[in-house]
């Protein structure tokens, strides 16, 4: 089994537990970044009708976010969702019975050239193996000037107290209650290694410029733990 197939099973074995184990590790906060995040780029689209597409879209939180934020905006909206989980995937079509759904890997998207206003990726870049493989996907299926938005953790670009204690719940409590609220402990161990593993902002940043992307906007929350990434294909 490769190493993307082994991290695949591993969210399959928690995806019943996944929306409420997230909640209580993050305090709920997670889902005010993807609001923030989807508002942006909802005033960058700048259309009055779109297609957008969830990579990595799990149980659909993302999903549900677009929905509400363009209904809210007036902006007429198609989400599809994509995800390499057929346990995330069983969850999230039961929430959302009116949503396309793709059985995928980020690295081999079954959509058409240019056929996508916005991608949106949350948390789930981390997990790609072959992550530039995954950016040239995002950019073919992209129509020219669409965007692409990117929540994840990254490191630290430099070390500071803050990000030290902000790192230490994630390295040392997070995995212990997760583990106990999913049953899955290696699921939740498996999260500090592979933010350590992970991009800077910049080197991220610097990965979509170097695959034919324009940054719009790098920004964080959570004292620069997690990372928003908005880059537009020209």
């Amino acid at each position: 089994m490769s190493r993307q197939e082994q991290i695949v099973k591993m969210f399959d074995s928690i995806a019943k537990r996944y929306d409420f184990v997230n909640r209580v590790l993050t305090f709920g906060i997670d889902k005010k970044w993807r609001e923030k995040s989807i508002k942006k780029v909802l005033n960058l689209i700048n259309k009055q009708e779109i297609k957008v597409l969830d990579v990595a879209c799990g149980t659909g939180d993302m999903i549900e976010i677009w929905k509400k934020e363009a209904a809210r905006k007036g902006i007429k909206i198609t989400v599809c969702g994509l995800d390499p989980s057929s346990g995330m995937l069983e969850v999230a079509e039961k929430r959302f019975s009116d949503v396309k759904f793709y059985n995928a890997y980020a690295t081999d998207i079954p959509l058409n050239d240019e056929s996508v206003d916005g991608i949106s990726i949350s948390f789930g870049i981390r997990n790609v193996v072959e992550i530039e493989k995954a950016i040239k996907e995002f950019y073919r299926v992209l129509k020219k000037d669409g965007i692409v938005l990117v929540l994840e953790f990254t490191k630290a670009e430099k070390a500071h107290k803050l990000r030290e204690c902000v790192d230490f719940y994630s390295n040392k409590i997070l995995p212990k209650i997760g583990g106990i609220l999913s049953k899955n402990k290696t699921a939740y161990e498996y999260l500090p290694h592979s933010i350590e593993n992970f991009y800077t902002p910049n080197e991220l940043k610097e990965l979509f410029e170097k695959n034919g992307f324009k940054t719009e906007k790098l920004s964080s929350f959570n004292l620069g733990q997690v990372t928003l990434l908005i880059a537009r294909k020209f």
